[in-house]
């Protein structure tokens, strides 16, 4: 689709209805206001708007719409897949309210907070917000796509646990939706990614988690088979107090890495267990038993700590990833894992990640039917390369070819925030089930005429 010409006054029309920055690739600030996590995605628009609250966000919607300019919505850059050239990009990053219930165990976030804020605000309260891999990441935007939480197999996904919505949708009208007030708008965000509006503000359900066992243990690469044939095994039998994935890691001899790790191949098991510190040990027994770990972390940790079980990286970085739903692991997929991934081959990818869903993953909750995607799934295949010299040119082949060694393995669906950039012949709305994406289409036809909201995953109506 074509992107309309912004002229000057344009520009200067839009900077007299919003209170926050608006800014041009011209004016000083624009690098910062638009940079993403992922440094390989260019963001790229004719004017990004800092929002410094949902009345910005209302106005640069209504502009938007005015002038039939499309839109763009990015919080802390995790979510940016896909390149964004021209329109406008709605910063949300100033939206930093975040306020904890204790006694009614919610919290109230603006849609630039990370999860890091969440937690430090819950802890000291006995309660945790559902985070994953790292807390650096914006609750809204995750959770919008779904939110598989590092204790997912525990207390289920995100989503599951929002009360409420603050939207502005295309019509530039501010809306609080949830499931008595516009049901089908409620669920048809949880899950949906940013297809119907623009949220500003949620509120969701803590848990009570006062402490519990949690961290990783490092073995030998040239063990992967074993490793990764034990873990199939025990993984299928796990109590849901037991959330964990298995990951093949390439790492590289930054000060970053832990030095043990440095220029390693290793196998990293992510673990994570609510239950008593006895029944965790007892249950993570038999991967104590298998091989020789060259690291061991696991202990109890605090939900401040809940970034140490992955150890994703803590600064941007340039990378392609994608993602697949299977079926199962038996020895075939594993064969077929390690002879794209394993030991001995050639592979670029940093990352090859294996998460164990299921347990309350697989329950939806009451109340209006949602989109969130991978309730059916048994594991979730995540991969990574770094998109930087000498082997980022060959990363997106890499990753081609393990989804296509895994297919028979695969429902051939996804999650949406590990769904990862277009092309390679990668379906934008694989996520979702044909029932769930003919709402979202219809709804779109209806909030969203034009497409304006047309970046990252998106639908067409």
């Amino acid at each position: 689709m074509d992107v309309p010409q912004i002229g000057p006054a344009d520009v200067q029309e839009l900077r007299g209805r919003v209170a926050g920055p608006v800014l041009t690739p011209h004016d000083d600030g624009y690098d910062r206001e638009t940079a993403a996590y992922n440094l390989a995605t260019p963001i790229r628009p004719d004017v990004v708007v800092g929002a410094t609250g949902a009345e910005d966000v209302a106005a640069a919607v209504a502009w938007a719409a005015a002038h039939h300019v499309p839109v763009g919505v990015q919080a802390t850059g995790h979510g940016a897949d896909y390149p964004m050239e021209g329109g406008l990009l709605i910063s949300t990053t100033r939206l930093q309210d975040c306020e904890v219930d204790p006694q009614a165990r919610t919290a109230r976030v603006g849609a630039g907070v990370r999860w890091r804020s969440v937690l430090e605000a819950a802890v000291p309260h006995g309660l945790m917000g559902l985070s994953g891999s790292t807390t650096d990441v914006g609750v809204v935007g995750y959770t919008l796509g779904g939110g598989l939480p590092v204790l997912g197999r525990t207390y289920g996904f995100a989503a599951d646990h929002v009360r409420s919505l603050d939207v502005v949708t295309l019509d530039g009208r501010q809306r609080t939706v949830d499931a008595e007030h516009e049901p089908e708008l409620f669920g048809l965000l949880r899950g949906g990614k940013g297809n119907l509006g623009v949220v500003t503000a949620m509120v969701f359900g803590l848990v009570p988690l006062e402490g519990f066992h949690g961290g990783g243990i490092f073995y030998p690469g040239e063990d992967a088979r074993e490793v990764l044939g034990t873990w199939a095994r025990w993984s299928r039998g796990l109590p849901e107090t037991v959330s964990t994935s298995i990951a093949l890691l390439r790492l590289p001899g930054l000060d970053i890495v832990p030095e043990p790790l440095r220029d390693r191949f290793v196998v990293h098991l992510r673990y994570a267990c609510t239950a008593g510190g006895e029944e965790c040990e007892q249950v993570l027994a038999p991967l104590r038993a298998v091989s020789r770990p060259v690291m061991d972390t696991i202990g109890p940790m605090s939900g401040r700590d809940i970034d140490a079980i992955h150890m994703d990286p803590p600064v941007p970085l340039p990378f392609r990833d994608s993602g697949r739903l299977l079926d199962d692991l038996d020895d075939a997929a594993i064969d077929a894992l390690l002879g794209e991934a394993g030991p001995g081959t050639d592979c670029p990818l940093a990352l090859v990640e294996i998460r164990r869903l299921g347990g309350a993953l697989a329950r939806a909750p009451g109340g209006a039917a949602d989109l969130v995607a991978g309730r059916d799934g048994e594991y979730l295949l995540n991969c990574v390369g770094l998109a930087v010299p000498p082997f980022g040119d060959r990363v997106p082949g890499a990753i081609e070819a393990l989804l296509g060694a895994l297919r028979e393995h695969s429902s051939g669906r996804t999650l949406v925030n590990f769904q990862g950039g277009a092309g390679e012949g990668r379906d934008s709305t694989q996520a979702w089930t044909a029932e769930g994406r003919a709402r979202l289409v219809a709804a779109k036809a209806a909030l969203d005429p034009e497409g304006l909201l047309r970046f990252q995953h998106t639908v067409h109506a």
